[in-house]
């Protein structure tokens, strides 16, 4: 089946430029087919070139299906189609394909994959020349063990896809644990009466085993509280990936960012879309990169959301380097309410990357008594050991440490 399309002299070149528009998007992850395509240039075909409104809407009703895919679409047609005198030229059917960079005064930042897609390919002949590279083994890696500890916002679209299938192969095993509910099962410590005596009945005066019921076992909740003040900025930008996975992979995850205010931002993590999902948590923080007031912001969390979201044994990641603009004021007595509150709570500290971390700030020195887990998280690499915590038996509540803490406690 092929497309129809008019017979001016110039329309083979801008069948070409909509044929390559439909390459970007898919390059740039959306789903665009040959049907697709198709389409596309039967709906233009349809409406004309006369108005650029009519020409975009057209392109948007056949290539995108969900209102997630809406906010790429509008960056790669904006881009692709930008010529100021785009009207005059579609007119002649001599739009040129678009290569060119990224303007200065652009709106908003491109996503990693939209500009790698945009991007012309490398000439065959430049890849084929030669190099002369003198490499030094000592500090040779290979690009996986490179992968792990590059930051987030850096990566292209290769290197992000690549990110997503490995955080996707992470699971955080929450433990099972028995909840109030019964089930029937083969062994157990409660007799199942009514199906002990169903069976009896059905099996006249023969003699029949019990029945019995066990509780049944399912995973806690998880509430994820994350700093997004100016000294966790880049950590907080990165773990939003890996809290976007986690929130589409689990049933019961719940996200809070915290700096100066707190904000719940669970509803825009569950979007499928990663992109859409942190355009939506932007828009819905107004305090990002500035200061911190951790105790305030948990005395708002144990006052409006504990009852809530701490149910049924939940667990609670707190993402903060804990240094605190209130020097710690009031941060002992909501930590410890907020530990007596939840089954587990561990804490992912970025300072601990460094090998002599030390806890000399006052908030550091207030929130670690009600710790269990006390944890590093700047890399791929600690998020594995993140997940390893999970599958072992906690420790005793107030045994996490941070170097030197006891012996200056002790002084």
């Amino acid at each position: 089946m092929t497309a129809s399309v008019p017979k001016s002299a110039g329309e083979p070149r801008l069948a070409e430029n909509i044929l390559h528009f439909t390459r970007v998007l898919r390059a740039a992850g959306l789903p665009v087919g040959p049907a697709k395509v198709i389409a596309a240039l039967q709906a233009v075909e349809a409406v004309g070139v006369e108005r650029r409104e009519d020409f975009r809407a057209a392109l948007e009703s056949v290539l995108i299906e969900r209102h997630e895919q809406q906010a790429l679409f509008d960056q790669a047609f904006e881009l692709y189609w930008r010529n100021p005198r785009l009207l005059e030229r579609m007119m002649q059917m001599l739009l040129p394909k678009v290569y060119t960079r990224r303007r200065a005064d652009a709106e908003a930042p491109l996503p990693a994959r939209l500009a790698e897609a945009l991007v012309p390919p490398r000439s065959d002949a430049r890849e084929a020349e030669p190099e002369e590279v003198a490499a030094d083994a000592a500090f040779s890696f290979s690009p996986r063990e490179v992968l792990q500890g590059k930051d987030f916002e850096t990566m292209t679209a290769a290197e992000l896809a690549e990110v997503k299938a490995m955080i996707a192969r992470l699971r955080l095993p929450l433990p099972e644990l028995p909840i109030r509910r019964l089930v029937g099962a083969d062994r157990g410590s409660v007799i199942d009466m009514r199906a002990s005596l169903r069976a009896m009945a059905k099996a006249g005066t023969s003699a029949v085993p019990l029945a019995w019921r066990e509780r049944r076992r399912r995973r806690p909740p998880l509430v994820v509280l994350c700093d997004i003040s100016g000294s966790m900025d880049r950590y907080s930008r990165m773990l939003l990936f890996f809290l976007h996975a986690i929130t589409n992979d689990q049933d019961r995850v719940h996200t809070l960012l915290f700096g100066t205010r707190l904000t719940n931002i669970t509803r825009h993590l569950r979007r499928r879309d990663v992109d859409v999902a942190l355009a939506r948590v932007s828009a819905a923080v107004s305090d990002w990169a500035g200061g911190t007031r951790i105790g305030a912001c948990l005395a708002e969390f144990n006052r409006r959301w504990s009852r809530r979201l701490l149910a049924q044994g939940a667990i609670v990641l707190l993402i903060s380097d804990g240094l605190d603009s209130d020097v710690g004021e009031g941060l002992a007595v909501e930590m410890e309410r907020l530990a007596k509150s939840c089954r587990r709570l561990i804490w992912l500290n970025p300072l601990l990357r460094y090998s002599k971390f030390e806890a000399r700030p006052a908030g550091i020195r207030a929130m670690l008594p009600y710790v269990d887990e006390l944890l590093p998280v700047h890399n791929l690499e600690s998020l594995k050991q993140l997940a390893a915590t999970f599958a072992r038996p906690h420790a005793t509540r107030g045994t996490a440490r941070a170097p030197g803490f006891a012996s200056r406690r002790a002084a």
